[in-house]
């Protein structure tokens, strides 16, 4: 959901007093959402696999390549923006109150804009390298915790004009090789340490956001049949105020 997952794992230790449970669990949630994305849109992520194959040829000439090089190409943006944050150290500065208060707001308003203000008029399969590589720096924003990697990246593709189901595949298909990238370096993470313990935690934690992140897509792709994301910017906006609220008083 654009709702921003991280910028609510990072608010549930804020506000509760809970030890933060660290970004090594907040990836493997989003490595449960990875499989959930992966099983509900499996037939697209079978051809963009197959296209994979005959990209590393140098072959763009079907579909299933097109795409491969178009989330290749959406891919970068996030990746130079995250080792500028992890060299920065300013990934774990910004996991505060104020920060996901004012991103949840903002960008919330942004969606709004976005989803109300421009025509349905490009599907999926009419994706382009100019389109993807601007949706792909609204997916490198969405690192700044509360702004929702969805919900950026669903905001860009409506203001380019695809309607709104295609929009949310997109955001989707987009999430794949970042979750892969981020999954990667944390794993290495957890063996370099060989922390058991950990491991088995992120193991159960990405269970139960899988079983959450299914029924939660399902949901969205049928709302979107015959509701906007207004919902969605609803629930963004008043818990924006409300964090913004508990952070200046």
């Amino acid at each position: 959901m654009p709702v921003s997952s991280s910028g609510h794992l990072i608010l549930l230790p804020q506000l509760t007093g809970l030890d933060d449970q660290g970004q090594t669990i907040d990836v493997a949630v989003h490595v449960g959402t990875l499989f959930a994305v992966i099983l509900y849109f499996w037939s697209d992520v079978k051809v963009a696999s197959v296209g994979v194959t005959r990209l590393v040829r140098g072959r763009v000439d079907t579909q299933g390549a097109w795409l491969a090089l178009c989330l290749c190409i959406a891919t970068v943006p996030v990746v130079l923006f995250g080792i500028v944050l992890k060299i920065t150290g300013l990934d774990l500065a910004m996991r505060s109150v104020t920060v996901i208060g004012w991103t949840m707001l903002i960008f919330g308003l942004v969606l709004y804009w976005a989803d109300q203000n421009f025509p349905s008029e490009k599907t999926a399969p009419r994706w382009s390298l100019k389109d993807a590589a601007i949706m792909g720096v609204w997916q490198a924003l969405a690192l700044i915790p509360g702004t929702s990697r969805s919900g950026a990246t669903i905001s860009g593709a409506r203001a380019l004009g695809y309607a709104r189901e295609d929009a949310a595949k997109l955001a989707m298909l987009m999430s794949i090789p970042t979750i892969l990238g981020s999954a990667l370096v944390l794993g290495l993470e957890v063996i370099a340490d060989a922390n058991v313990m950990l491991a088995r935690d992120s193991a159960i934690a990405a269970f139960f956001a899988f079983v959450a992140a299914l029924f939660a897509l399902s949901l969205m792709m049928r709302l979107l049949k015959s509701v906007s994301f207004t919902p969605y910017v609803i629930y963004r906006v008043i818990l924006g105020i409300i964090l913004l609220t508990i952070a200046y008083t």
